[in-house]
């Protein structure tokens, strides 16, 4: 990837959409865009024009935290948004290459935390990389998201699934949402690893692969995927309505586990417990036997 051109492209997409109301500009005369004028948005951040344009033209080098929290204010960012701002501007700096270590320990999911996972029993757990690639999962886990792990051409990645399978327009009934969300956030795993071969790879597969990808990759929107409600149409005991938390695992940074629960005493709880009563490690949902419907 370009850093360059990500920080342009952020930069002046964050600049079009301020209004001058919004950001408390009165007169300005005539516009050719709605937008904020790069010298507004510098007299806003409290540096020279030439100093913001440099800014623009993706030099973020040696920018100070105090600058760009200035920017971020300007642009009326959210906190997505300004962590973004800040690893675009990182990334510019002198490159940090992780340890040996820590890319061996992404490789292996260990004894204990595949025991963590399977004694939890009520509730669906998962664990997904930074390129949204699967890792491990408890038996309700691997049930409820079977059809994304069953599809061969996507490799148990939901976002190769999302954008380049027709069963997740059945599997996500909010498929709209779920895409513009599975975007941000690579957009923000982008800027937080630029050198992360695979993901750029992903990136790349997606935008040739897919229009939709390709459209909401350009509008350059972020996110941090912590918390939510998902919405699921599994083919085997229906709708669900999941509201889903996810966590950081230190050991393991390049990896998120997520926690599916369901409000109590609903038909979607009911579900669950179907969908458990099915969940059996190693076999899940795949071979010709009776299903419980």
């Amino acid at each position: 990837m370009d850093h360059k051109k990500e920080v342009t492209d952020f930069l002046r997409s964050r600049r079009d959409r301020i209004t001058p109301e919004q950001a408390g500009i009165i007169g300005g005369g005539r516009r050719r865009v709605p937008g904020l004028r790069r010298e507004e948005l510098a007299m806003l951040t409290g540096v020279s024009v030439e100093y913001y344009a440099r800014m623009e033209r993706g030099n973020l080098r040696g920018v100070s935290y105090e600058v760009l929290d200035a920017l971020a204010r300007a642009l009326q960012l959210d906190e997505a948004e300004t962590d973004h701002l800040a690893d675009l501007a990182r990334a510019a700096g002198p490159k940090r290459p992780r340890s040996r270590r820590n890319r061996q320990a992404e490789q292996n999911v260990k004894p204990t935390l595949q025991r963590f996972l399977d004694a939890v029993t009520g509730a669906p757990m998962w664990v997904r990389d930074r390129r949204l690639d699967f890792v491990a999962a408890n038996p309700l886990g691997r049930a409820l998201y079977a059809p994304v792990l069953d599809e061969p051409s996507t490799k148990a990645n939901t976002a190769r699934f999302t954008f380049l399978s027709p069963a997740a327009h059945i599997f996500f009934p909010d498929w709209e949402r779920n895409a513009d969300n599975i975007v941000a956030t690579l957009r923000t795993y982008a800027g937080q690893n630029p050198l992360d071969k695979r993901l750029t790879d992903l990136i790349g597969e997606l935008v040739t692969r897919s229009d939709a990808f390709r459209y909401r990759w350009a509008k350059h929107d972020v996110r941090h995927h912590r918390e939510g409600l998902k919405r699921i149409h599994h083919p085997v005991v229906g709708d669900l309505e999941l509201d889903y938390q996810a966590m950081d695992l230190p050991a393991n940074p390049d990896w998120f586990m997520f926690a599916f629960t369901a409000e109590p005493g609903s038909v979607t709880e009911e579900r669950l417990k179907l969908l458990g009563s099915v969940a059996i490690p190693d076999d899940l949902l795949s071979d010709d036997r009776p299903r419980r419907t």
